[in-house]
This record gives structure tokens, C-alpha cells and sequence, in this order.
């Protein structure tokens, strides 16, 4: 037991004025003549038992009432070390992830945690707390129930370490506040629970579904592609029990051009195909019906009108490889000379191949300075009669490395760098039996560029320092059976693909994406994106012949999205949710050492409300006071002597 006034328990010191006055106060006896002496003397002696028994118990009793006034003034009270600490901070984590769509008892996760967390906070007090996408400080209880009722589904899920960093942000640097967070959430199983702070104490509420059952769109891609048609698979995958046969639709806009079901009954992910006529454009939308989790319900996707990329050799040599390779709808392929170089067109182009020539002036050299500043990309095949001080000259101002002497010595190509960008879906597997080309000779090149392939010795062949390639070897037939290898096409296909990103069916909303746009813009001109109804500029940056665009937090919803250069249509890009919520799988809260588990929310604040609870006493001493005070008017009116 504790007291909110102790000084004045000094005062049970005065209990022992009364003691001393009952112990010090001699009452004197009148003398009474009587003739029965003997029979007088006992009567006296009975009386005065009589009267200090009463003087006691009277005394006891004031002594009692004064004892428990005294205490009442003190204030007694019991309560934990967490009660007694003023200094409390709290934070409340509100985990507003689509996984938080499921049902539970009650209704969705997310809307029936709002309604229980509405109705256990009450107070003055305020209060800190945080969502996935949104951070309140120090905010009033009025305006955080306000806006608890508009906390939004959103696409973006903290992992625990990310949640701990940002409350602890929340947090005061005072290292004697007693500091809580209160962490509400379904806990997917994203990553491994972090250690937690000394410092703060952590309270959890686990809510959990009544089903553990979910249909998803997981991803759709062309499958193949022709003059007429496109094929288009779409990977639908289920959790739990489901129904064996799930209808899936396929829009264009908002006509309906396909329907076909998914079937269930063998296996838990299955790939359904879609035939689509070729169209300029095609703004894709498939849909399903699930009850459980509807955020994965519907992926958009966007097939655009294919932009030619804009292909130039020029060539020292014979050049009819590059023809075979180019000439083909995906490309506009120009061909020129070393003697009929047109610098004009450089800045139409996407792809430029240096095809063995044999001198580089310093014309060409600034030509080609300026193509590859402005975002073009450069493949440099040097010649055997090269005149190397002037590829180095290019090189030195391309900041891409220096070649020496020719070496006349036979190597294999043998290392294929296959998490190179360029050979990135050319492999099934990594192959060890393969056919490997050679060169009879080549350059020795110094370079700190990332190379493609390699030779026997590891030494490069052909290596890659931003959007410039370089070949360490002549093409010819005569030095090098390259040409006829299968590696040369993808090599060269991928060099000019990458040289203008072609559009991906869609992206994923709230990451960082990067893609061009087939647009050439003037001074001060920028693009915007626009969907039904909001519009926003991203991250641009211009190029000769396109523009790269990068877009990280913004969009935060899914859709088609048109590309807007002020109110002229370019083209369209979709951005979907990640499916990474869409597997209901949980954490185990007891696996997570230092915190606090509770099934409901209600349990939660139970639990902290006793621990934060003072038990005063006060109240019962004034009692026992009163009580004592009447015991003793009791004793007084009907104790006889």
C-alpha cells in the first residue's frame, strides 16, 4: 500500500496525547459512611472495574476513529509500477493491407477492428498512430475516431522491422517514459519477426479469418503473336476449398470479348488461354468473382500499337547479317557506308552498329558523342585494319575503356554471362554443351564495362558500359565463325530491343517502374498520365527519340492509365496490385518473443486497463471512522457501570 500524501501519517504521532491523558487522569472517590463496611468496600470495588473497562474500550474506539481520519487524509491507494509512471507514450499500428479484407467473425478484419478500436478509446488524452501509408502525431482522441471511419484498403504492406522503425519514430527520445505500442494487424507471413527494442513493450492483436480460402489473377503475358491474332495466358491460382470451376472474363474497355472457366478440381494453379484479333490497341481487364479477397479479383493489362525501333549500320564491311537480323516488321533498319554517313539522322535513331570501320573521325566521333548523351545506344565492331587511336578517341569521350594491340591467337567464346539483361528469357537453363564460337584474333581492351561474353580466359569479348556495347574482335567471316553462332541473333535482337523498352503489359502500383515512351518532345514539354478521373506527372526524362519515365509511389490504385503529351494520346499503361497478399498465410504471435498476445482488441485494453488501474482506499477509512464514532456513542448510551 501506497500513500498520495504520506507527510501527513506524522499525525498518528497525537493518537498518543489522548493514551497518556486516559493513563495519567486518577479519578478521586468521595468517602461514604455506611454501616455494612464489608459489604460497601466490594460494591466500590466492582464499580471501579466497572468504569475503566468502559474508559478502555471508549478510549480504543476514538483512538480507531482519529487513526482512520488521519489515513483517509493520507490518500492509501495500491497500483502497478506501469500505473504509477505519468510519463506513458502510445502508439497505435493499424494494419490496413488488402490481406485485411477477409472475413472474419463480424465482418471484414479491417472494418470491425475500426469499430472496436472507436469504441475502447475515450479520453482527453493524445495520441500517436500510424497506418501502412499514413503517420499521425501527438492527434486529439476526437479527430483520431474521426478518422479511423475513412481508413482506406491500400496496396503497400509494412514489414514488422518497417513498422518498428516508424513508431519509433513516434516515440520521445525520453528513456523514462513507459513506452507502448499497441499493434493490430492479421500478421502475413512476409518476413521473419524482428528482435524487439528494450524499450518499448508490444502488444499484439492477431485478428484471423474465419476462411482461409481465395481465388487470384495472378499474372497474364503473351504467349505468342502473329499479323492476326494474340495469345494471351492468364495464371489463375486458389487457396482452401474452393468451387472446382471459376468463370474468368476478359474486357476490352468495357466490351466483353471472352469467357472461359478455370478449373480447380486437379490442381491449385492453372494457365487459361485467350485468343484476341489484332488490334491497334487493347485495353485489357480480367475479372473473377470471389468473395474473400477482391483486391486480386480484376488485372488490367494494355497491348499498344508496336513501335518500329529505328535501326543504323554503318559499315566498313559486307553487312548482310545485320539485314537478316533487322529487316524485319519490329525495326526500321537503315543501312549506310563509312563513306556516306548521314550525321542528320543519328538523332532519329534508337540503335546504332559500328560495323568494322576502319577510321572514325573526329566528325563521327562528336555525331556519335551526341547520340549516345541524348539516350541512344552504340555497338562498336572494330575493323582489323582499325586505326586504334581513334576508337580510342571515341571510346575516351564514350568513358568506356581503351583498345590495344592486336593479338593473333585463336580463343573460344565460352562463358555466356547469363544474368545479363540481354540473355534474360533466352536460356531455359544454363547450357554447359554448347557450341562454342571463336575468333582468331582480336583487341586487347582495357575496361572496367560489364561484359556479355567471355572468352576462354575470361578475358571479354563483347561488354556493355551503359548504352554502349563493345566487340573486343572483328565479325568477318574470316576471323570468326560468330556470325553463324545462335547467340548472335539474340545478342543483336536484344541490343536493339533494349534500346527502346517496349511497353510491358502492365506494372505493379506503388513501386518503382522505369519504361520509355516512343515520343519526341520539344522544349518544355513534359507527359502526363490520366486515368477516368485523376491525372499526374511523373518522373520524366527526354531523350532524342523517347522518353524514359520513372514512377514510384504514385499511382497508388490499379487501372489503365493514358500517356498524355498536354491533350495529345500517346499510349496506354496499366498498373495492377502485387499478389503477394493474396496467399493467407500468418505468423505464429507466440513464436515472437518479448511480445504480448490477444485474440480481440476488447482483451487488449481489459488487460491494460487493470494494469493501469489506482485502487484507492480513502473512502473505506472515512467509513471505518464513522463506524468507530458510532460504536462509540453505542458504548457511552448503553454500556452500564
Amino acid at each position: 500500500m501506497q500513500f498520495k500524501h504520506p507527510e501527513l501519517l506524522y499525525a498518528l504521532f497525537l493518537l498518543l496525547i489522548p493514551v497518556f491523558i486516559h493513563l495519567f487522569q486518577l479519578r478521586k472517590f468521595q468517602k461514604i459512611d455506611f454501616t455494612n463496611v464489608a459489604f460497601l468496600k466490594k460494591v466500590n470495588i466492582q464499580t471501579r472495574k466497572s468504569s475503566k473497562l468502559k474508559k478502555w474500550i471508549t478510549l480504543l474506539l476514538r483512538l480507531l476513529a482519529l487513526a482512520c481520519i488521519i489515513l483517509a487524509f493520507a490518500q492509501p491507494f495500491t497500483a502497478s509500477r506501469t500505473a504509477l509512471n505519468t510519463q506513458k507514450e502510445t502508439v497505435i499500428y493499424i494494419d490496413n493491407s488488402f490481406s485485411m479484407q477477409a472475413k472474419g467473425a463480424n465482418g471484414p478484419l479491417l472494418q470491425r477492428a475500426i469499430q472496436q478500436l472507436y469504441a475502447q478509446t475515450a479520453g482527453t488524452e493524445t495520441i500517436s498512430w500510424l497506418t501502412n501509408t499514413e503517420t499521425y502525431k501527438n492527434t486529439s482522441l476526437q479527430d483520431f475516431k474521426a478518422a479511423l471511419l475513412d481508413i482506406p484498403y491500400t496496396a503497400k504492406q509494412l514489414t514488422p522491422a518497417e513498422v518498428l522503425l516508424k513508431t519509433n519514430q513516434l516515440f520521445t527520445k525520453n528513456e523514462g517514459a513507459n513506452k507502448r505500442l499497441l499493434w493490430i494487424s492479421d500478421f502475413q507471413a512476409t518476413e521473419a519477426f524482428p528482435e524487439t527494442p528494450d524499450n518499448i513493450y508490444i502488444e499484439a492483436v492477431q485478428l484471423k479469418p474465419e476462411s482461409y480460402t481465395n481465388i487470384s489473377i495472378d499474372s497474364v503475358y503473351v504467349a505468342s503473336k502473329n499479323t492476326t491474332s494474340t495469345k494471351l495466358n492468364v495464371v489463375v491460382s486458389s487457396q482452401g476449398d474452393v468451387v472446382p470451376s471459376v468463370p474468368v472474363s476478359l474486357y476490352n474497355d468495357a466490351s466483353l470479348i471472352a469467357k472461359t472457366a478455370v478449373d480447380f478440381s486437379e490442381k491449385q494453379k492453372n494457365t487459361i488461354t485467350f485468343d484476341i484479333e489484332e488490334t491497334e490497341t487493347f485495353k485489357g481487364k480480367l475479372s473473377i468473382e470471389d468473395p474473400n479477397l477482391t483486391y486480386d479479383n480484376i488485372l488490367f493489362f494494355s497491348i499498344n500499337t508496336p513501335k518500329k525501333i529505328k535501326v543504323l549500320s554503318i559499315s566498313g564491311v559486307n553487312n548482310t547479317f545485320l539485314q537478316r537480323i533487322f529487316e524485319n516488321p519490329e525495326f526500321d533498319y537503315t543501312a549506310q557506308t563509312s563513306t556516306s554517313a548521314d550525321f542528320n539522322v543519328f538523332t532519329q535513331q534508337n540503335f546504332i552498329i559500328l560495323n568494322e570501320l576502319t577510321s572514325i573521325p573526329a566528325s563521327l566521333r562528336t555525331a556519335l558523342k551526341d547520340f549516345v548523351d541524348t539516350g541512344g545506344s552504340l555497338f562498336i565492331i572494330p575493323a582489323k585494319e582499325a586505326q586504334v587511336n581513334e576508337y580510342n578517341a571515341l571510346m575516351s569521350t564514350l568513358n568506356t575503356g581503351s583498345f590495344g594491340e592486336l593479338i593473333a591467337q585463336e580463343k573460344k567464346i565460352t562463358q555466356i554471362v547469363f544474368s545479363h539483361p540481354l540473355y534474360k528469357d533466352v536460356f531455359e537453363k544454363q547450357v554447359v554443351n554448347f557450341q562454342y564460337p571463336k575468333v582468331n584474333e582480336y583487341l586487347e581492351y582495357n575496361t572496367n564495362a560489364t561484359a556479355v561474353l567471355k572468352f576462354e580466359d575470361g578475358s571479354p569479348f563483347i561488354t556493355q558500359s551503359g548504352t554502349v556495347y563493345t566487340s573486343t574482335a572483328p565479325l568477318r567471316t574470316e576471323n570468326s565463325n560468330f556470325k553463324n553462332s545462335p547467340l548472335i541473333v539474340p545478342t543483336l535482337y536484344n541490343m536493339a530491343q533494349q534500346s527502346l523498352p517496349l511497353s510491358k503489359l502492365y506494372l505493379t502500383a506503388g513501386k518503382t517502374n522505369t519504361f520509355a515512351v516512343p515520343a519526341q518532345l520539344i522544349q518544355d514539354e513534359i507527359l502526363t498520365l490520366k486515368d477516368s478521373i485523376s491525372s499526374f506527372v511523373p518522373l520524366q526524362q527526354t531523350k532524342a527519340t523517347h522518353v524514359v519515365i520513372t514512377t514510384t509511389e504514385v499511382p497508388t490504385k490499379a487501372g489503365i492509365f493514358q500517356i498524355k503529351n498536354k491533350d495529345q494520346y500517346i499510349e496506354d499503361i496499366s498498373y495492377n496490385y502485387s499478389r503477394k497478399e493474396s496467399t493467407l498465410q500468418y505468423q505464429d504471435l507466440d513464436t515472437w518473443d518479448g511480445v504480448r498476445s490477444y485474440a480481440s482488441i476488447e482483451a487488449m485494453f481489459d488487460t491494460l486497463s487493470e494494469e493501469n488501474s489506482i485502487n484507492s482506499f480513502w473512502k473505506w477509512f472515512v467509513i471505518f471512522a464513522l463506524l468507530f464514532l458510532i460504536l462509540e456513542m453505542l458504548v457511552l448510551k448503553f454500556y452500564k457501570q
